[in-house]
């Protein structure tokens, strides 16, 4: 009795550790959920945000918030396309990996770009410009480069793919047609032109040419002549008389 219990016991508490083991994943798996939509939607208002201080700010402050779309525009455009790629392509990690160094350049270039948005000297901003154009460029293009160079990798292997395929189905093709290019085997000749098979018995001899048949009474008859029968009524024949 006291063995039951404790396999129950075991069961409960085994029961017990897996319900809140699934409850653990499960408010981490909201959480995560929860935190990514909430985290794309700041860069969505974000981004609008910046469109309008674009559109509506003339000057140097709407050029930085201009500099500043188009800078996270490229890194997160090059960063969905790299952690897409590296899931079929292990090569792609040494490019994540230097992505990720050079997110840490762009980090520092949007922070330093927030910051001016709200400075008040218009001088010293139309100063740093020029500085903060060039960089974003270099920023963005480096990005750029990653992202498509990932993309025509994909592409490419994609083509190459397709190429065997096809030649694969070309071949297949090839092999169902088959029976328009078979040959047409001859069939069996006629027992006339076969040639004659060797004998091991030993031929009859033909009559040649040059000899002459026998005549047609030195033959031997089939079945020699039997007697006429003689009745008693016949009368006897008589010699012939010679006067």
């Amino acid at each position: 009795m006291e063995a039951v219990i404790a396999v129950f016991a075991l069961l409960f508490v085994l029961f017990l550790g897996l319900g809140a083991y699934a409850t653990v994943k499960v408010v981490g798996a909201a959480k995560r959920s929860a935190d990514r939509h909430l985290t794309q939607a700041r860069r969505t208002v974000e981004d609008h945000t910046l469109k309008a201080k674009a559109l509506g700010r003339p000057g140097p402050a709407g050029e930085v918030a201009q500099l500043r779309l188009e800078l996270r525009t490229s890194m997160r455009a090059t960063q969905d396309a790299l952690e897409a790629a590296v899931a079929e392509d292990e090569s792609i990690k040494e490019s994540l990996g230097l992505f990720q160094r050079l997110s840490a350049h762009g980090h520092e270039l949007d922070g330093e770009l927030r910051r001016l948005e709200s400075e008040p000297d218009r001088a010293t901003l139309a100063e740093r410009l020029p500085e903060l154009r060039e960089r974003t460029e270099r920023i963005t293009q480096s990005a750029d480069s990653l992202r498509w160079a990932a993309r025509d990798r994909a592409r490419r292997f994609a083509d190459d793919d397709l190429d065997t395929l096809s030649a694969q189905i070309d071949m297949e093709a090839g092999a169902l047609r088959h029976w328009t290019t078979t040959e047409q085997h001859p069939g069996p000749r006629p027992a006339a032109d076969a040639p004659a098979a060797p004998s091991s018995w030993p031929e009859t001899p033909q009559p040649s040419a040059s000899q002459e048949p026998a005549p047609e009474s030195a033959r031997p008859a089939i079945t020699p002549p039997s007697p006429r029968p003689t009745y008693s009524w016949q009368k006897k024949t008589r010699p012939e008389s010679t006067t």
